[in-house]
């Protein structure tokens, strides 16, 4: 997606933005528990500017500090807790509403997972501590109201022992790797959702609808890929497995259009070691692995429901 204009003959496409603005944001309810949250915001304009590329008139550019201020200003302006995806809405709204160059407006935001921390099993009021993945989303928002919003997760690292299998795929005389019923398999999970509503009257008016939804959609995915506590679920690849999560999510979530799911395979190589004078030092037995990511398995694939055109 970009604004484009032909000039001298030749296709110009641009957008501009700001990168990386850091903002921390404390809500205090009135029984002093506070709630904290950090985002990363990103934002790109497509805008009438092409005079600012051509000529040197940068008359109708916003100036990417100009964005910067405007992501504290927004954070102050909310002075009751929202989720990220609110936040995204309403910088987005702002961008292509205020200015009348910008046609549209996307702005991606990276939340990192603040969560409370418990002392002597009470929760703390304002303590919090740093958990490893990453809530996302995406928003785009056109001058004409229509709107695109996306959540996501990055960076959740999931590995089960067993139950794991890879076996029956095309062999030739590059191939090393064994079949077998039994490894571990471990990966970095990075998903997103679009929502089905496209335009911003017709975002839902639940409080908690995003704060919900991602919970929700976290929880199937990883119920998915680990199964039953007892019995676990038989992964025969990682490509069965990463299907079988973005079906449970569509298939949980109705208001949900689509879901795209990336799960590199993150490998743990068996440990076999042995010596001129001792050929048994350590012997596989599934349980001494060489842990690894460079180079590892890349997966991905995205399941979207088909939309009737009667």
């Amino acid at each position: 997606m970009a604004e484009g204009a032909v000039v001298e003959g030749l296709k110009l496409e641009q957008r501009h933005g700001k990168e990386r603005v850091r903002v921390g944001r404390v809500w205090r309810d009135v029984d002093g528990t506070h709630h904290f949250v950090e985002w990363n915001v990103s934002i790109r304009l497509l805008s009438d500017c092409i005079p600012a590329y051509v000529t040197g008139d940068n008359s109708n550019i916003v100036a990417t500090d100009t964005m910067k201020n405007t992501v504290y200003v927004k954070a102050k302006e909310c002075s009751e807790r929202i989720p990220v995806e609110v936040f995204a809405i309403k910088l987005a709204n702002h961008f292509s509403t205020f200015y009348h160059p910008v046609t549209t407006a996307i702005v991606n935001i990276a939340e990192k997972q603040w969560e409370r921390v418990s002392v002597d099993g009470q929760s703390h009021k304002h303590g919090f501590k740093l958990g490893s993945e990453e809530h996302t989303t995406e928003v785009v928002v056109k001058k004409c109201g229509a709107l695109q919003v996306a959540s996501g997760i990055g960076k959740l690292k999931l590995l089960k022992t067993t139950q794991s299998g890879f076996e029956g795929f095309i062999r030739d005389k590059y191939t090393m790797l064994p079949d077998t019923q039994e490894r571990l398999l471990g990966t970095e999970v990075t998903a997103s959702w679009r929502y089905a509503f496209d335009s911003l009257e017709n975002i839902p008016v639940q409080p908690l609808y995003f704060f919900n939804s991602y919970t929700g959609v976290k929880k199937v995915l990883v119920d998915t890929f680990f199964g039953t506590p007892k019995m676990g679920v038989y992964s025969p690849s990682v490509q069965y497995t990463l299907y079988e999560m973005a079906k449970a999510v569509l298939g949980r979530f109705h208001d949900l259009s689509s879901v795209d799911l990336k799960m590199p395979n993150i490998h743990f190589l068996p440990v076999n070691l042995s010596s001129k004078d001792n050929p048994v030092i350590v012997k596989f037995e599934d349980d001494v692995y060489l842990p690894t990511d460079e180079p590892h398995g890349a997966i991905e694939a995205s399941l979207s429901r088909i939309r009737s055109k009667m």
